[in-house]
């Protein structure tokens, strides 16, 4: 049939359109805040691959041969079932790479956490081209599933427990390679080698430890730097200087002229789930003359998550010295959630305009 005699020279695209497709409908169906609907999905991809790693291994462990194709029909239709586990098990880890790789990417507001993402991007377009991989180096399978796992449950479980103590990093770290290594011995004959998985988690901690892991699940939404604070009726208003038309990409500029005595305000929204609180802190730096960050007053809070736009918080700085400052919205036990660098000089607003929080 000319459908089955074109597979051959598509399948090569399959990769291609399912990594674009998977992203996309990520993107569009995640938004801008994370919902508990979304935890069931991923549960489901990654119990589905749960599965299917068990199933890989009994197959191996039978050591059940590959159909040969005559080149009829039939033929071509036991082949495909033959790879039908390695496929949906590819889109099973794609799945959940992709939604975790867009979740991190929201959390991420500072270098070091950019770089997890993207490693974690690299892996999402990694595993579209691994395939059957999955089957035949077991070892690489419990070492992605331990991964998908442990991401997931430093997710999962800060919504579970409505707290967002670095404890529950561990402990959600520990128990995505615990369900890897508890699978690996699950599967018949426990192909393969489960160590790795284990250095993933140690990884993870390691990079946890370092900064270099966004404070998931919380989520930045806005930060703004400028003068003029003021609340009315339950809104947060706040003068800012408007970027330059050629800088597109930002609404403020970097620089915000502060008069003699005056005041620069800082405002914040952070998106945490409903029923978590987490303790978040604003942190004023400037840089002196020989380029070290210095700290100068520190503002605390606690954050009650559930609100769309963000749990607002602000803080100010009274007659900044002109030069280089830097705003860090920040959970209290140091993980940057973002920062915003701006540039003081003296004399009055140029072209101000009202922002709204």
């Amino acid at each position: 049939m000319p459908f089955f005699g074109l597979l051959p020279k598509l399948r090569r695209f399959f990769p291609v359109i399912a990594f674009f497709g998977g992203f996309l409908w990520d993107a569009l169906t995640l938004g801008e805040r994370v919902r508990p609907l979304d935890f069931w999905r991923l549960g489901l991809f990654l119990a589905g691959a749960a599965g299917l790693v068990v199933w890989l291994a009994w197959r191996d462990y039978r050591a059940t041969p590959e159909p040969w194709s005559d080149g009829s029909l039939r033929g071509r239709l036991q082949r495909l079932a033959w790879a039908a586990p390695y496929l949906v098990l590819q889109f099973f880890f794609g799945g959940i790479f992709s939604a975790l790789f867009i979740l991190y990417v929201k959390s991420s507001g500072h270098f070091a956490a950019w770089l997890v993402a993207a490693a974690l991007g690299g892996l999402l377009v990694a595993n579209e081209f691994w395939g059957r991989r999955y089957g035949e180096r077991f070892t690489l399978t419990w070492g992605l599933f331990a991964l998908n796992a442990i991401l997931l449950c430093n997710f999962a479980l800060p919504h579970a427990v409505g707290s967002l103590d670095p404890l529950w990093f561990y402990a959600s770290t520990a128990l995505g390679v615990l369900l890897a290594h508890a699978l690996h011995r699950l599967a018949p004959g426990s192909p393969g080698k489960i160590m790795p998985a284990w250095g993933v988690g140690a990884l993870l901690l390691a990079l946890w430890n370092l900064g270099m892991i966004a404070p998931v699940p919380l989520v930045k939404r806005d930060l703004a730097v400028g003068q003029q604070f003021a609340q009315r009726d339950g809104v947060y208003l706040l003068q800012i200087e408007p970027a330059p038309a050629w800088q597109f990409w930002r609404e403020a500029s970097g620089v915000a002229h502060v008069p003699e005595g005056g005041r620069l305000y800082g405002v914040s929204a952070v998106y945490a789930p409903a029923g978590v609180a987490a303790r978040l802190e604003h942190r004023w730096e400037s840089r002196g003359a020989d380029g070290v960050w210095r700290p100068g007053s520190r503002i605390r809070f606690v954050a009650t998550g559930g609100r769309e736009q963000g749990f607002r918080g602000y803080s100010y700085v009274v007659n900044p010295a002109p030069g280089d400052w830097r705003l860090t919205v920040a959970t209290q036990d140091g993980r940057t959630i973002s920062t915003f660098d701006v540039r003081v000089e003296r004399g009055e607003p140029q072209d101000p305009a009202s922002r709204s929080f």
